[in-house]
């Protein structure tokens, strides 16, 4: 690497190393202490948590490693708001179990599976799991224990007597007045339970206790009638919470945050809480750095509420915490869509990414140090000492397909042996266990094939053309095998030349077993349609 590459790039040259910089910078103008710098991650409890939940924890995680890299002690916070209130049910759950919750705080909502203390416990713990499985170290507060014990009690205190300058900040960024003739604070009525039918209008600086209406609340559509009951309630007891459009800046002061990521989607209620902490709580927000969501495949947000979800748990079963963590931060801007069927694919992008690190693959000297970068990141600075066994997804897919059940890791080892990803009795390690692993569950759920982007010559488009053609009356594999050589020869190929093409394609790999035992193995639709996709990609 030359000396010039060395002295410009920061930490490990990513985007996470550059946003650390940053903060630090910035945290030096402010005369701050640096004796801890905290990051933080917001966490849901409402809903089953999906692949985009994890996005604040990937990104704030990779620059709390970065601060540490760069020698600042630092943490993530995991801030989980389990005191929020049912908005929706949740698709997969039914109404019967959960409607005549709608308004109550998660934490007050019986588990309707039965194995966690409340329902905000058991949808936290699936993205907490995740985190664990990534290997994310984390310190984790429950907003619900925050109300009880008390640690935004100073915040609070301060927010409701200054409410007008509250209400008036979100008049001017977003229009809405509500909080000009209300508290920005629910209390939990005393008669109903329910959160957002009250409607705090007075507090009392010297007895702590804001005055409230049960008036009742439409959310999604759907009318949550107040019982009309009028209280009040102590602050200190930590029966409420403040509005979300209050409480970030009171997190953030109450528990020094330097550092947040957010989905665009919540940009207005940062954008306004970043003005409440600086000009009503007296405290300079975090730095900040604005992600886009992920998309399913028909263009529409990955939601927990609007049936799309694809949750962290199923991508483990078919990919590594590695894969994910990749499809986390090897991209902090743009809108990217994403479901199931890209998981192998990022299975063969991380074993690439190995490749960089190792030394196995050569690019320019500053995409290496970047692409390294993002490789320790992906193994949370715990990177391997040695490369793992690389076998494309596909191919493995293929190979559990075919194998007798009774002795399939033998079988594997041993046409993987055959095809030079083994060498002579080299057994199946940890590693390979566990791809295997992932292949089985694909092949036992799923019949697509995720082929491999390829830059086709003008021959080799029209020799898959006519491949797709002869496929369908091909009816073994012996007929299927002539028609690719046929194919190879018709359009002045070397049928070499197409095979290695056709490996390229559908299993990321320059060889492998009989193509016509594969194609009849996976599919002949699922073959062609992959070869299809490849040929309109051109």
């Amino acid at each position: 690497m030359s000396e010039e590459t060395i002295s410009t790039t920061i930490g490990h040259g990513t985007w996470y190393d550059m946003m650390a910089q940053k903060v630090i910078d910035r945290e030096k103008r402010l005369g701050r202490n640096m004796s801890l710098i905290r990051t933080e991650m917001g966490l849901g409890a409402s809903g089953f948590p999906h692949i985009g939940s994890l996005g604040d924890a990937t990104r704030s995680n990779a620059v709390s490693l970065a601060l540490k890299d760069l020698g600042y002690s630092s943490e993530l916070i995991a801030y989980c708001d389990d005191k929020d209130g049912l908005r929706k049910v949740p698709a997969g759950l039914t109404d019967a179990d959960l409607e005549k919750y709608l308004g109550y705080p998660v934490s007050d909502i019986p588990d309707p599976f039965g194995c966690h203390e409340s329902y905000g416990k058991h949808m936290s713990s699936l993205l907490l799991e995740a985190l664990d499985k990534c290997g994310i170290q984390y310190k984790y507060y429950s907003a619900n224990e925050v109300y009880k014990k008390g640690l935004l009690l100073k915040e609070i205190r301060v927010l409701l007597t200054n409410a007008q300058k509250v209400g008036q900040i979100v008049k001017e960024e977003v229009g809405q007045e509500t909080y000009t003739e209300v508290l920005p604070y629910f209390a939990i009525c005393e008669k109903c339970g329910h959160l957002y039918t009250t409607r705090a209008y007075k507090f009392d600086p010297k007895t702590d206790k804001v005055f409230y209406k049960c008036v009742g609340l439409e959310i999604k559509g759907k009318l949550i009638p107040g019982c009309g009951y009028e209280g009040e309630m102590d602050i200190k007891s930590g029966n409420g919470k403040l509005t979300w459009k209050s409480e970030f800046a009171a997190r953030w002061r109450a528990l020094d945050i330097r550092f947040e990521a957010y989905g665009k989607d919540i940009a207005d209620s940062v954008r306004i809480n970043d003005r409440i902490s600086c000009e009503v709580l007296e405290f300079e927000p975090p730095s900040h750095a604005k992600y886009e969501m992920f998309l399913d495949k028909g263009g529409k947000k990955i939601s927990k509420s609007a049936g799309n979800v694809f949750t962290p748990q199923v991508w483990f079963q078919y990919g590594s915490p590695q894969s994910l963590l990749l499809l986390m931060l090897k991209r902090f801007v743009g809108t990217r869509s994403i479901n199931v069927s890209d998981i192998p694919s990022y299975m063969n992008e991380f074993d690439e990414l190995e490749d960089v690190y190792f030394g196995k693959k050569q690019l320019n000297q500053k995409e290496v140090v970047r692409l390294k970068g993002i490789y320790q990141y992906c193994w949370v600075m715990k990177p391997p000492e040695k490369p793992s066994v690389h076998v494309p997804y596909n191919l493995l897919a293929f190979l559990v397909k075919m194998a007798p059940k009774e002795c399939l890791n033998d079988y594997v080892a041993e046409k993987l042996q055959s095809y030079g990803y083994l060498q002579k009795n080299q057994k199946i390690d940890e590693g390979l266990a566990k791809r295997i692993e992932y292949a089985q569950n694909w092949s036992r759920d799923f019949e697509e094939i995720k082929e491999t982007a390829v830059m086709l010559s003008p021959e080799a488009k029209k020799a898959v053309a006519e491949l797709l053609q002869n496929l369908p009356a091909a009816d073994d594999s012996d007929t299927i095998q002539n028609a690719i050589f046929n194919a190879a020869k018709n359009n002045g190929l070397k049928p070499g030349e197409l095979f290695k093409t056709l490996y390229t394609v559908l299993m990321g790999a320059s060889q492998g077993p009989r193509l016509g035992p594969y194609v009849l193995a996976m599919g002949k639709q699922n073959v062609s349609k992959a070869l299809e996709r490849a040929l309109n990609k051109q």
